[in-house]
């Protein structure tokens, strides 16, 4: 970040035609905006760009119910419905449950879906996270945070579809770090 400001800095000195740009440039670059527009720039175009390159997941549920996770009411997004639990986690850290791959769900851009070669008859879907990690994760890896975590598992069914189970205790331990008390 000081490289960048010093080279600011210098580029701010630059001879330029008429006084009134020298004294503009040196304004905004006092006040730090300047800086921090651009530092605001390239990290928003990488996050852009990481989430570009991934695709969601469309995972074809062989059950139906009027209203599922993803879907507006009024103008409010549905975070969960039937065979999903919800759990007040307060910010906590939610934890990879094996090794395995983390995958946004086209449902919505707080939900990713997790997969598991040790588990490979099964998806967990998690709903609720901010900043989600995407891509290889190692169990234990953080995925994200959630103050509420919605959640849901998924068993493959002989012909492809996905059908939603019980939410499974162990699964959820092993994501959810416990609270410090």
């Amino acid at each position: 970040m000081l490289a960048i400001a010093s080279i600011l800095s210098r580029v701010g000195t630059l001879s330029w035609s008429g006084h009134r740009w020298r004294q503009r440039w040196a304004y905004w670059l006092r006040r730090g905006l300047l800086l921090s527009a651009l530092l605001g720039l390239g990290s928003g175009l990488s996050a852009c760009r990481e989430s570009a390159i991934a695709n969601p997941r469309h995972v074809a549920i062989d059950q139906t119910w009027e209203l599922e996770a993803g879907d507006q009411v009024a103008g409010y997004r549905v975070a969960a419905s039937l065979g999903d639990i919800t759990i007040q986690t307060d910010g906590a850290v939610v934890r990879a449950p094996f090794t395995g791959e983390v995958e946004q769900a086209a449902s919505g851009t707080d939900c990713v879906f997790f997969s598991s070669p040790e588990v490979p008859a099964y998806l967990f879907r998690f709903c609720g996270l901010r900043q989600p990690r995407l891509g290889s994760v190692a169990a234990g890896d953080r995925v994200g945070r959630a103050k509420f975590l919605h959640f849901a598992t998924l068993r493959r069914q002989p012909e492809g579809t996905w059908v939603i189970v019980e939410p499974s205790e162990m699964v959820l331990e092993r994501s959810l770090v416990p609270a410090p008390r």
